[in-house]
């Protein structure tokens, strides 16, 4: 795992608009959702709640990558790259359930470890 460089962490805390996660599923046929339940943990997880996956659940459960993108208030784009891991149970999802909205199902928290992150077509790590 990567830890989000500082100017990432800062752009995450300026952040607009719901992030892009985009996983594949196995024949590589790309899903992309807007996910507006994310939050980051410590400085090299991105925690995107399921609470109305189908495709992007199914490319997770099958050991897709995945690619969050998300756009700051001063419209520059970064994007953070890496393993995704589902959580049903444990301190993850426990962690999840405190945050994301009571009206929402919460089924399960999308754990995306960073291994790559860009700003806009540079690489940062």
């Amino acid at each position: 795992m990567t830890a989000l460089p500082e100017i990432v962490t800062q752009a995450w805390e300026q952040r607009e608009g719901p992030a892009v996660l985009a996983t594949v599923d196995a024949a590589s046929v790309p899903n992309a959702i807007y996910a507006t339940c994310v939050r980051l943990v410590g400085a090299d997880t991105l925690v995107v709640a399921d609470n109305f996956f189908n495709k992007t659940r199914a490319n997770i459960l099958a050991g897709s990558q995945a690619a969050l993108l998300f756009i700051t208030k001063e419209g520059k784009a970064y994007q953070v790259k890496g393993r995704i891991e589902y959580h049903t149970a444990g301190p993850v999802f426990d962690e999840m359930k405190q945050w994301n909205p009571a009206k929402l199902p919460g089924h399960a928290a999308a754990a995306l470890k960073v291994e790559q992150v860009f700003a806009g077509g540079e690489q940062l790590a």
